[in-house]
């Protein structure tokens, strides 16, 4: 199969079956760590590649091969990667580092609770701050409410998304565990998330969301692979062989020591790939100590070519951009300005940190940062703040 060309974020409140939707999707069920499968909810990032196909005699849209409407040959429309955010507001700095690497996003919403809850609120507005405008709602177990309280339900969902940057996004009403109205959907989605312009003649850059070891316990010295480091190309073509710089790398007491390599192959899902592109979730193993990429332990860095990296940051200058108010919370309540002194959690990219406000000047701030980051001027940096015992997404800054 291709290399997918586009991701698309499953996004929304806990427990409104965004993995359900996706296993229904892709057939992958993406929760595969251990404490997600014990408590049944999304931690980490999980990742699904999938082929939407079109019927050649019904143009209807399936992931299959062959038709399940009319038993029809089908072709192919597009390979798409599926990125799984957790929709616990504990776990918001997980939904906004898989903001950062999608084009476009579905957001599900369950038809037998209220809406908005309020982290369909928190992360229809982390969409906003990532600058994803491409959205389709999903509204999802329709199976469990009558036909009238699921229009109710439906005009709940309009209400919700007027006067958004979704105002006019389309509303599909599915049932993931049923596998209804998928074709629908799936239409939607090739409708309204289009596969953005990728530019392949500059120097490779991805954004590493996971990073892990491979190795099973007990594997052979000899038999060991390199660490990997998931994520998506944001630019450029990356090549089985080349030489690679990770940036900031390791980090310990504010310091940071550069990790250089050398790809070893290229994955994406199943398959393996001698170049990578931009557009799908690829998984690059290298030749690195596994060590150094198990748990996670490289997620926020950037992978590139030496020389054509972005820089390393201890500090950000941000052209500050507050929201009125604070969503996600029961009742919300009014943003205040940034105060010098106070802390701030940090989305840059695929990195989280947390940052102490050194010094106000109009809307510009300068944030001293406790981990380093690695991004060009431009960038969007979601900026939150603690509220009520947690940390809550407030706005965004531009950095200078």
């Amino acid at each position: 199969m291709p290399q997918a060309v586009v991701n698309i974020g499953m996004i929304g409140h806990v427990d409104h079956g965004k993995t359900t939707l996706v296993e229904a999707l892709s057939g992958i069920w993406t929760d595969t760590h251990s404490e997600e499968i014990k408590r049944g909810i999304t931690i980490r990032l999980g990742y699904a590649d999938t082929s939407f196909m079109r019927c050649r005699s019904c143009g209807r849209y399936s992931t299959k091969e062959k038709c399940p409407y009319c038993g029809g040959e089908t072709e192919l429309s597009r390979r798409v990667s599926f990125v799984d955010a957790p929709g616990h507001e504990a776990l918001m700095a997980t939904t906004l580092c898989g903001a950062a690497i999608m084009d476009g996003a579905v957001l599900v919403i369950a038809a037998n609770e209220p809406c908005p809850q309020p982290q369909t609120k928190e992360h229809l507005a982390a969409l906003n701050i990532a600058g994803v405008h491409r959205v389709v709602v999903a509204q999802n177990k329709i199976e469990l409410v009558p036909k009238e309280k699921l229009l109710e339900h439906y005009q709940q969902i309009r209400n919700f998304l007027s006067g958004t940057f979704a105002a006019e996004a389309p509303v599909i009403p599915v049932s993931a565990i049923h596998r209804a109205n998928l074709d629908v959907l799936i239409e939607e989605i090739e409708k309204n998330i289009p596969t953005p312009p990728r530019d392949l003649s500059r120097p490779p850059l991805m954004y590493v969301a996971r990073s892990f070891d491979t190795n099973r316990p007990g594997t052979r010295p000899e038999e060991l692979v390199g660490g990997v480091v998931g994520g998506m190309l944001s630019q450029g073509r990356l090549r089985v062989g080349d030489e690679i710089e990770i940036l900031p790398g390791i980090q310990e007491g504010g310091t940071s020591l550069p990790l250089r390599s050398r790809v070893a192959s290229i994955q994406a899902g199943k398959e393996r790939l001698e170049e990578a592109v931009p557009g799908g979730l690829i998984g690059v193993s290298t030749l690195l100590d596994p060590s150094l990429t198990k748990a996670d332990r490289l997620v926020g860095c950037v992978v590139g070519k030496e020389g054509a990296m972005p820089p390393v940051l201890s500090s950000l200058e941000l052209e500050v951009h507050l929201m009125e108010r604070v969503v996600g919370l029961p009742q919300e309540v009014e943003v205040k300005p940034l105060a010098q002194g106070e802390q701030l959690v940090l989305n840059v990219g695929t990195a989280t940190t947390v940052g102490t406000v050194v010094r106000m000047k109009g809307e510009r701030a300068e944030v001293k940062l406790t981990r380093l980051v690695c991004a060009f001027a431009g960038a969007r940096v979601a900026l939150s703040r603690r509220v009520g015992g947690r940390w809550r997404l407030i706005g965004y800054g531009i950095l200078a």
